[in-house]
């Protein structure tokens, strides 16, 4: 059972713009394990924060582990990417590196986006508007 969760980057939004029941969201996840995020989700929270934001924007990422981008995660970055592209769906570079973070350090992904990660090997729980979760079937 996978009990350590990555955050994708619109559950960091979510959480800094203060939707209801995002606070809560991560308290939750924090307490029942280690909480990470991928390094392309740092740099989207980076270039999109405000300068108002800087302080509490920079707390939050400081607070979680940032997963590097390795030669082995993109490799299978490009792999979703590739394979995907076959079956006729096109993956973004930012979720397929998110994903592949995932699965490389065995993590379940949280998302606001179920759909922008088609890999049924990805343990996957969808956050809906109050940031209540659902696994993924």
């Amino acid at each position: 059972m996978v009990s350590d969760h990555l955050l994708d980057t619109n559950i960091l939004i979510r959480y800094l713009r203060k939707a209801p029941g995002y606070r809560d969201l991560l308290r939750t996840i924090g307490l029942k394990g280690w909480t990470y995020i991928s390094a392309i989700t740092r740099l989207e929270i980076v270039r999109g924060m405000q300068e108002r934001e800087h302080r509490e924007t920079f707390d939050l990422l400081d607070s979680l582990e940032t997963i590097p981008m390795t030669s082995e995660i993109a490799d299978l970055a490009g792999e979703f990417i590739r394979s995907w592209r076959a079956r006729g769906a096109i993956l973004g570079d930012a979720d397929a590196v998110i994903a592949a973070s995932a699965l490389h350090k065995n993590l379940a992904l949280v998302t606001t986006n179920a759909r922008h990660f088609p890999m049924k090997e990805l343990t996957l729980y969808q956050a809906d508007e109050e940031g209540h979760l659902a696994l993924r079937e």
